[in-house]
């Protein structure tokens, strides 16, 4: 496929006209005179430089590659029939979309409701525990769990194969999540085939855990999470937090938001957090 440079140009250009910063969870200013978003803002929200989003949007540059498509999409709150517009217009055939797969395009929609959560840690997650996207206090929390690569994005994989993982949850919660996140991959794996990504984890984790193997054997499922989890922070120290979860059904992603009873000890660690950030985390 050839790209389409005048397309690709206009489109990005239109697109990025029609958004609002608060529409991304940035503050407008009060000097602004753009209509839309600038292009240096685009740029930041799609991880790319300034230069080479401006060079797109003037029919000159490189074509740009799958995954940088893929980033531009996120960065434009794109749906996925516009993503799949945009992989064409670059000369790129879009992901594959059908029965059985699942994307990792966040909806415009589930984003809106994440960018205007900047004072509350939550995260974009997929149905193996992939972090796809975090406030900055869902970050200062569990950490940045957006930057693991392969089977590790995966918090179930994580918690049988790196002994870390576990240290930001309650001892006596071990016991419980294990029996969950082997449920769970199960039961993944069990909808989306043989040939999935989930079958595929749960060979790997065959062969690593032991503790894994004993409870795939069980053949355990249904076991669902508690919607009070009780985290071990290594500045705050221990919290309990309300888990609220929304499903896209779509695109098989969950919003979960982290919250605290106002006035109890979790929720003034839970401000406490917020000015720490990250700064002091090990």
């Amino acid at each position: 496929m050839e790209i389409d440079r005048a397309g690709l140009a206009a489109f990005l250009r239109r697109r990025r006209e029609l958004l609002q910063p608060e529409d991304v969870g940035l503050p407008r200013g009060r000097r602004r005179r753009t209509s839309g978003l600038r292009r240096e803002e685009v740029a930041e929200l799609c991880h790319m430089s300034t230069d080479y989003y401006a060079r797109l949007e003037r029919e000159r540059g490189p074509r740009p590659s799958e995954p940088m498509i893929a980033s531009i999409a996120q960065g434009l709150h794109l749906s996925l029939d516009e993503r799949d517009h945009l992989f064409r217009l670059a000369g790129q055939a879009p992901p594959v979309r059908g029965t059985g797969t699942v994307s990792e395009h966040i909806s415009p929609g589930l984003l809106r409701i994440l960018d205007r959560l900047d004072d509350t840690p939550a995260e974009v997650v997929t149905e193996l525990g992939e972090t796809l996207r975090q406030t900055p206090l869902g970050t200062a929390l569990i950490g940045d769990t957006t930057r693991y690569t392969g089977p590790a994005r995966s918090i179930g994989y994580r918690w049988f194969t790196d002994p870390a993982t576990r240290d930001l949850y309650a001892p006596a919660d071990h016991a419980f999540l294990s029996r969950m996140f082997a449920s769970g991959l199960r039961e993944v794996a069990a909808l989306r085939g043989p040939d999935s990504r989930a079958a595929h984890y749960a060979e790997l984790l065959l062969a690593r855990s032991e503790e894994f193997r004993s409870l795939w054997e069980t053949h355990e499922v249904g076991v669902r999470p508690h919607h009070i989890k009780r985290f071990i922070h290594p500045e705050v120290g221990a919290l309990e937090l309300n888990c609220q979860n929304l499903l896209d059904p779509d695109q098989s992603h969950r919003l979960l938001v982290y919250t605290a009873v106002p006035g109890s000890e979790s929720h003034d660690k839970l401000r406490l957090l917020a000015v720490i950030g990250t700064q002091a985390l090990r």
